[in-house]
This record gives structure tokens, sequence and C-alpha cells, in this order.
């Protein structure tokens, strides 16, 4: 092993020791990125990619948003280790997500927000999706109805409701999130949302709300959108 090699598994050593002396909340973004990462290259150590990589994907939450072929961008990441990197954010998404159980009760914009925002706020894509209630605004079970690009995921009214309707959903709750980071609902939102509205009069499932999510933010287009207000639970 030449000195460059030594030298360089050493300084990637330093995060896991660290680790085991001082614990995992001694480590920063950097160093916990660099354990995820494993190795560095001849050139540089782990800590000083995963430095670069946040950088270059907008920090710990731009990282969440971030494809593999983003990361693979950054000189020293490897698609390999950027899968690495995506699925450890899905693992620690996973744990912070609250398991609902089938026909628990979901009766204000905040409970369902906490249910929402750790599974579908920060994704480098958007994507549209619905939850299914019953007739006493219980939880049935979470279903995505499209997957977009950056800017723009498509719902379609027959797509949203034929779920609705295979589960014998009473009633919906529309989300989607902006990879952009603002829960500001744009106009389009707007007006989707008075398309499914209608669509759901018709075919006889409540539109509850329409969710708009960012990394840790939310907003609720029942309350935040002029004549988009329904009948819906009490406290919504």
């Amino acid at each position: 092993m030449d000195k460059i090699t030594a030298r360089l598994g050493q300084t990637d050593d330093l995060p896991r020791e660290r680790l085991g002396r001082l614990g995992v909340r001694s480590l920063s973004d950097a160093e916990l990125l660099a354990l995820v990462l494993g190795h560095g290259t001849r050139r540089r150590s782990s800590r000083e990619i995963a430095a670069e990589l946040l950088i270059q994907t907008g920090g710990v939450h731009g990282l969440g948003r971030a494809s593999v072929g983003r990361m693979a961008m950054v000189t020293g990441v490897g698609e390999a280790q950027a899968s690495r990197v995506i699925a450890a954010i899905e693992l620690g998404r996973r744990t912070l997500t609250l398991a609902l159980r089938a026909r628990q009760p979901l009766h204000s914009r905040e409970a369902i927000a906490e249910f929402l925002l750790p599974r579908y706020g920060a994704h480098a894509v958007e994507r549209f999706g619905v939850l299914l209630l019953d007739a006493r605004h219980r939880f049935i079970r979470a279903h995505i109805v499209s997957e977009g690009a950056m800017d723009a995921a498509v719902a379609v009214p027959r797509d949203v409701f034929r779920e609705a309707t295979i589960a014998g959903a009473a009633a919906v709750v529309l989300f989607h999130n902006h990879p952009s980071g603002d829960p500001t609902p744009s106009r389009e939102d707007i007006v989707l949302t008075r398309r499914l509205i209608a669509a759901g009069e018709i075919v006889g499932i409540e539109v509850i709300d329409h969710m708009v999510l960012a990394d840790t933010s939310y907003c609720s287009m029942r309350h935040a959108a002029p004549g988009l207000k329904t009948d819906g639970a009490p406290g919504l």
C-alpha cells in the first residue's frame, strides 16, 4: 500500500472512529454522508467527496431530492455509492413515518400532514397521490396516481376515482409534492383541484382537501385557495 492510499484509509476511518468514541450526534452532515459513501478515491477522501456532494445538491434537504444521476455527476461518486445514499435516505424516511392502521381516523390537516410529509414531501420529481378514506374519514390506504418530471405530474380524474371506487372509499385527500421545496399552490394546482372536486361530486366521492407538500412544510389548499372549501371533517 503506498503512502497516498494509506493516508486515504486513515482519513476515511476518522468519522467511523468519532462515531465509536463520541456517538452519531457528534458527526457533521459531511461525516455522516462520508460513512454512507464508504470510501474515497486516491486523490480525495470520502469526507471531501461528501462535502462537495452536499454543496452540489443543496445540503441535506436537497440531497433527499437528488437522483442517482445527479449525485454521480460529482467526481468520486459512482452509481453504486449514489444508490447507497438514496437507500440510506429512504431507510431514514421510513423510520420517521407514522404507521397508520387501516380504519384509523384522520380528522385534521395536521394529522394528514404528519402522515404524508415523511413519505412524499422530499422527492426529486413531482408525484401525485390520493389518501383513500371511508365515510367516517378513516384511513384505508394511500395510492400514487402519477409521477412526473421536475415540475409537473398528470392527475387524470378517472385514475384518481377508479382507485377510490375499488377500495370502497367515500372520501379522498389529494396530495402532491413540489420538488422546489415551496408548497405554495400554483395556478395549475388550483385548476386541477377544482376539476377533481367537480369529478368527485359526480361520482359521489368527497374531496376533503388537496395537500401540497415540500420538504418539511405543507399547504392545505382547502384553507389557502378561495372557492375550494368543501364540507369536510370537523377540524379540517
